[in-house]
């Protein structure tokens, strides 16, 4: 089944008829040499409806070419415009030139049934034509938990995809693990000063007194004097964990080893513990990624060495004082970067240009969306630099800035750990305490780019106030509806589609207006990369659908208006349900 698109079938059907209008003004009219060539005019959908549902310019845009004033041009297109069979019943001139369309109610009409026909591929759109985007997000680091700001990277990362999905496009949701460099250097590091703690032998005595791993954990982590750690390690109670399971396992048999195998073995043992508590974690929180790609796979086969390479011939190369620099300044870069260190070791730049031009040059990704913390603006220009330099197109790289949360309860104050568990607010902590419904709504209801307060207590809220709740009431409200419609043998004719003519009361329009424009949501949320714009929707939604349900009757009514409001009703219900499906957010038919 194709996409159907309301808004847009009639924005394209007033561009031809204005554009029908014109070419007969121009058939009428005596120009000196060649006719004129119009411009491009626009068809929009004005804030005040008194305006008309749809508004276009047209007139203004040709005044020019056509030598005339806007408003002469507005009465002489209008003179040649035939509404006969159109989806519109009247037209009027405004302001300087403007001419306003107004829907006919037969238009309403079909916008239900199309919901009720498309049904779960309403609001699909062939925007993307099937081009491949590959999407990365959260990418959290594998030497510990994910943070606050993880949780709301993975939530605006997977319904971004989602979003994009649903505009046509072909996504691949993909997570890069930093398996390779400093930060595994430091893991080791770290794991293997608390396996020599442990396995000691002058504190034998002091690792039995503990009768269990948290008590030992604490202890160890706060008794500095006995257990001195320097500061560039990881210091978390995590750490511990892992080095006394090691033990558990294999004693103090690297305990003599030397420090190049027992570190080996110790990140061998624990980074795909940590690797696969990643991806249990973020399974729960509804993220399943097409693709693990590891940081080492370039490492190993000769990627960074080759990316080097590269720069170098393409020129865009020096040396200073013994390291390579690249010319990122000759390509937008507010100051040249070092690339491989005087000591010969690569900065964790040159992995990621050569991560990057996997993705783009190698594996043919038309885009590549890369989702980053607030401190990445520095990060956009030089890796777009680094793609110019290796002959990539630098505008098929996207990157959007998320910026910082904060958690607060309902007086505003922050929130810094778990009530349940007392620990840092962690994502797996915070899917303690909160539904994950709420999570992933919550951690959309802004665009990344935007500081965000998280109210914890307003996101397990059974009320109004809760947006998450008060759009799935709304879902809940009109499954009780049809529960109660079809208990009382009530059957909802939906082949006597001309009923649905009948649905002319303000709230009933409204309503439908809201359901026409989800398609037109869903491409301005894919070109924007903005899945805040789908919560609002929904939200407004569910808005609309509450005032309607108080002000207009369904059971007691005339035949035609029960069946044409049980037909809209449905509709909202679908529209709905392809919003939350698209979230990953559950629809509750009770509550």
């Amino acid at each position: 089944m194709t996409t159907v698109n309301p808004v847009q079938l009639a924005s394209e059907e007033i561009k031809g008829l204005v554009s029908g209008a014109l070419d007969k003004i121009i058939g009428e009219t005596a120009f000196e040499g060649d006719a004129p060539v119009l411009p491009q005019f626009n068809v929009e959908i004005p804030a005040d409806k008194s305006h008309g549902d749809f508004a276009t310019n047209a007139a203004l845009a040709s005044a020019k070419a056509l030598r005339s004033n806007p408003r002469k041009i507005a009465e002489k297109i209008c003179e040649n415009i035939s509404l006969e069979g159109t989806s519109f019943d009247k037209v009027e001139i405004a302001g300087p030139g403007f001419i306003n369309f107004f829907l006919s109610p037969d238009w309403f009409g079909k916008v239900v049934m199309t919901v009720i026909e498309q049904n779960t591929r309403y609001g699909r759109t062939d925007l993307g034509k099937g081009k491949k985007i590959l999407l990365e997000f959260v990418s959290a680091n594998p030497t510990g938990p994910m943070h606050i700001g993880n949780a709301r990277g993975g939530a605006i990362g997977d319904c971004l995809a989602s979003v994009l999905e649903c505009a046509g496009y072909n996504v691949c949701r993909e997570f890069y693990i930093n398996d390779a460099g400093n930060q595994v250097d430091k893991f080791g590091k770290s794991l293997e000063l608390r396996y020599m703690q442990l396995n000691d032998p002058a504190n034998a005595e002091f690792v039995k007194s503990f009768d269990n791993d948290e008590e030992l954990c604490r202890a160890i982590f706060e008794d500095a004097e006995r257990f001195p750690m320097p500061e560039n390690v990881y210091l978390g109670a995590d750490i511990i964990e892992h080095a006394k399971k090691f033990t558990d396992i294999n004693g103090d048999k690297y305990y003599t080893s030397s420090e190049e195998e027992r570190r080996k073995a110790l990140v061998d043992y624990a980074l795909p513990i940590n690797i696969k508590n990643l991806e249990l974690d973020l399974g729960k929180y509804r993220i399943i990624y097409d693709n693990w790609f590891h940081e080492s796979t370039l490492h190993n086969d000769g990627s960074v060495e080759r990316i080097i390479e590269k720069l170098k011939a393409n020129g865009y190369t020096y040396e200073q004082e013994g390291a390579l620099w690249f010319k990122s300044t000759e390509l937008g870069d507010d100051k040249d970067r070092v690339l491989v260190r005087a000591n010969g070791v690569p900065t964790y730049f040159v992995p990621d240009i050569a991560y990057h031009y996997n993705k783009l040059a190698e594996r043919n990704f038309d885009t590549a969306i890369d989702i980053l913390g607030a401190d990445h603006h520095g990060y956009i220009p030089r890796m777009k630099a680094a793609m110019k330099a290796l002959g990539v197109d630098e505008n098929r790289l996207d990157m959007v800035i998320m910026q910082m949360v904060s958690l607060i309860d309902k007086e505003g104050k922050p929130i810094k750990q778990s009530k349940r568990s007392g620990k840092a607010i962690s994502l797996v902590t915070l899917l303690d305490e909160i539904p994950i419904d709420a999570a992933r709504f919550f951690f959309n209801l802004r665009e990344a780019n935007s500081q965000f307060e998280f109210d914890l207590d307003l996101a397990v809220e059974q009320s109004s106030q809760n947006p998450v709740y008060y759009v799935q009431y709304a879902h809940a409200r009109i499954c009780s509806i049809l529960r109660n419609v079809k208990g009382k043998g009530i059957f909802i004719d939906y082949d006597n589609t001309s009923v649905t003519e009948k649905l002319t009361a303000p709230e009933e329009i409204e309503l439908i207006r809201q359901l026409a424009v989800l398609p037109n949501t869903v491409n301005s949320a894919a070109r924007d990369y903005d899945p805040s714009k789908l919560t609002h929707y929904a939200v407004d939604l569910a808005s609309l659908f509450h005032k309607f349900y108080d002000k207009c009757h369904i059971l007691g009514e005339e035949q035609d208006i029960m069946q044409a409001r049980l037909m809209l009703v449905t509709a909202v219900k679908t529209a709905l349900e392809n919003v939350l499906n698209m979230l990953k957010i559950t629809c509750p038919e009770k509550m």
